[in-house]
């Protein structure tokens, strides 16, 4: 390590060269990196509902469909539509009302059971089907063309038009995040520190670190828009606290050693050895995410893992190579730290102790059962704006026709025409099914299948299956709707025990199913991994026990405070916050826990011990948690994009949370428990 450090310090210029150099494959990179807007591509490839979209995609040519709402149209002006959203490429077919029997007979030749389904007014509604998957950027481009074709006249509903809605909106605000998290920590950086420069120094290094990440992202190929949201700020957050104490330590080394070169290099020598289990920590944390059978969290966590590793690299390699080419200007700008000491903050907690330590063991078991009912949404669309069409467009389909989501039952041709049309009158007596329609139910109304036209038999039909089309008045991810999926899968089954249930709701019931099941386990692993890890750093038994005993405290009073508050948190979030908050702020108790164990193992008293480990490292961790937590509390504000905005608000009172439980139950729990600390822990001078 001694001469790793020196080879940075006498390599300093190609160092800070070098790092920017490396910025520009990492800007192609990112560039190159293709984002994710569909969150149900993440689901395990072996569930039914995705087989179901398999054969849609590879049978019927329909790897995605959007129903769209025309307005105010003339039946031959509907049809020159038609013809010109075919043009459009992906787009695999474009049928209306008109198209089921072709211009041979009028509509008003139709049953009107038949006929109300798709008409309604002035509106009528459109079927289009796309060739390429929903998230596929063909599909994507195509719904884009549609809507300039058609202009207001036509609305395009369906998860593409969702996706991209998401997608256009998310670009919109990208650039935001990242500004607003610089600039808010840049604040608390500045109050901080006693220099002008360091701030921007500091950051400097930290962001070379983010867009290597970024840059580096171009491996996977593709990661989700959630992943490229928040990881972004969530490496500010998390890997500030390496800078800041390489900072710390440079300056106290210099009021020893007079050549500077000499004090950075026992700096970052002393910062590598300290930083390490806490950056394994948080870095184990991240990975534990993996584990989620919804593999974004694979997504995220390999991506948060590898910033965490590469924001080491920087905060030992840039940022003490920049803070030695300016020097000059660092001491010109030094100044008198403009944030206080905490002392009497700290002689508070310590004399307070015994109350504080208390409460917290009368409302962990409270807090922890607050906390189980914080309510969770599933609805990927529930933060698009009124004033985008997917949202017009499903107002329009909620309003005029009563529906808000569709499924798609695939019926294996050997099933007889008798057994499929049982199959549909018992699917159309479900509640809030609005109609359950397929060609064979047809021949009721005397249109048997040689008069459908060829498109229409195109996407109802294939050589091994046949499409039935459910119409649902139920919400997607809604109770009502998954309860009459499982319904409609019991009556298939009855008539058809090879058909497959698919569409977007069946596919949103298993993201809640799955989502459900990996709450549990991916809290567990992350507990249990970051557990080994702080035996291992800490070298004892009750350390890891006592100090996770209060961060899973304050992860129930960061979810149980949604519930108090009556704030839904979106799935994803109620899964990966326990995980980010017990990995990202972990490190303020080892920060505090290795000063107090330092100070005893040299005989002070533990009083005493407790109240220097305050004094020496309170400052550390409010600057560390209000730069976590300025990362990501502007982003939680301004995001119109619910799913990143409550995660990030989360987050952001997560590591205030943390704090205030670091500084106030840790230094309780180390004292009262000193005894057993003592006793369980390698190397301690046991009395």
């Amino acid at each position: 390590m001694k001469k790793f450090s020196e080879f940075i310090c006498k390599h300093r210029w190609l160092i800070v060269v070098l790092s920017g150099l490396l910025i520009i494959p990492a800007i192609f990179g990112y560039a190159a990196t293709r984002v994710n807007y569909d969150l149900l591509v993440y689901l395990p490839s072996d569930i039914e509902t995705l087989k179901g979209q398999e054969i849609l995609t590879e049978d019927f040519g329909t790897g995605a469909f959007s129903v769209a709402v025309v307005k105010n149209m003339p039946q031959k002006d509907l049809l020159n539509l038609e013809d010109k959203i075919r043009e459009v490429e992906s787009v695999n077919q474009v049928i209306s009302i008109t198209d089921v029997t072709g211009t041979a007979i009028p509509l008003d030749f139709l049953p009107s059971e038949v006929r109300e389904k798709a008409i309604r007014d002035d509106s009528q509604l459109m079927l289009i089907t796309f060739s390429e998957g929903t998230s596929d950027e063909k599909t994507l481009d195509a719904v884009e063309k549609i809507r300039g074709i058609a202009g207001e006249s036509c609305l395009v509903g369906g998860m593409s038009a969702m996706v991209l809605d998401t997608k256009m909106l998310f670009k919109s605000e990208t650039l935001l995040y990242v500004s607003i998290a610089v600039v808010l920590s840049l604040i608390v950086l500045l109050l901080a520190l006693d220099s002008a420069v360091v701030p921007f120094l500091m950051l400097g290094s930290i962001g070379v670190a983010l867009i290597f990440n970024m840059g580096t992202n171009v491996l996977f190929g593709e990661i989700s828009y959630i992943t490229q949201a928040i990881s972004a700020v969530l490496q500010l957050g998390v890997t500030m606290d390496f800078s800041i104490f390489l900072y710390h330590r440079y300056e106290a080394a210099k009021k020893k050693e007079s050549d500077r070169l000499k004090a950075m290099s026992g700096a970052i020598r002393e910062t590598a050895v300290s930083v390490f289990g806490s950056a394994l920590t948080t870095f184990a944390g991240f990975l534990a995410l993996c584990t989620m059978s919804l593999t974004l969290g694979t997504d995220i966590g390999l991506v948060m893992a590898k910033g965490v590793v590469l924001g080491v690299i920087c905060a030992l390699t840039t940022f003490p190579a920049l803070l030695l080419v300016c020097d000059k200007w660092v001491e010109k700008t030094k100044h008198r730290e403009l944030l206080p000491k905490f002392k009497h903050v700290s002689e508070f907690i310590v004399k307070y102790r015994i109350p504080i330590l208390v409460i917290f063991a009368v409302a962990l078991v409270p807090t922890y059962i607050l906390q189980t009912k914080t309510d969770v949404y599933y609805k990927l669309d529930s933060s698009i704006p009124d004033s985008y069409g997917y949202t017009k467009a499903m107002k329009a389909l909620r309003e005029d026709y009563g529906m808000e989501s569709q499924m798609m039952v695939l019926v294996r041709n050997s099933t007889s025409t008798a057994k499929v049309n049982q199959m549909i009158a018992e699917i159309n007596e479900l509640d809030g099914v609005d109609a359950a329609l397929g060609t064979s139910m047809l021949a009721d109304y005397g249109l048997s299948e040689d008069i459908l036209s060829d498109k229409v038999m195109s996407v109802a039909k294939t050589d091994d299956y046949s499409l039935v089309l459910v119409l649902s008045s139920y919400s997607i991810a809604s109770d009502e709707l998954n309860n009459q999926i499982a319904k409609v899968n019991e009556i298939v089954d009855k008539y058809d025990d090879g058909a497959i249930v698919a569409g977007e709701g069946p596919l949103m019931k298993d993201l809640v199913e799955i989502s459900d099941r990996d709450f549990n386990s991916v809290n567990t692993v992350s507990i249990a991994v970051i557990f080994v890890i702080m035996a291992i750093v800490l070298k004892s038994i009750s350390l890891p026990v006592l100090l996770m005993a209060a961060i899973e405290f304050a992860i129930f009073l960061n979810l149980g405070a949604s519930y108090v508050t009556g704030v839904e948190i979106p799935f994803i979030a109620s899964i990966v916050i326990g995980t980010i908050q017990l990995g990202a702020t972990i490190d303020y108790a080892i920060l505090l826990t290795t000063k107090y164990l330092a100070e005893r193992k040299r005989g002070v008293e533990k009083v005493t011990a407790i109240r220097k480990a305050l004094s020496g490292s309170i400052q550390s961790i409010i600057v560390s948690a209000m730069c976590f937590f300025g990362a990501t509390f502007g982003v939680g504000v301004i995001s119109q994009i619910d799913m990143i905005g409550s995660l990030c608000t989360l987050i952001s009172r997560g590591a205030l949370i943390s704090m205030l439980i670091v500084l106030t139950v840790v230094p309780a729990l180390l004292v009262t428990f000193d005894g057993l600390i003592r006793k369980t822990t390698l190397g301690f001078n046991k009395e």
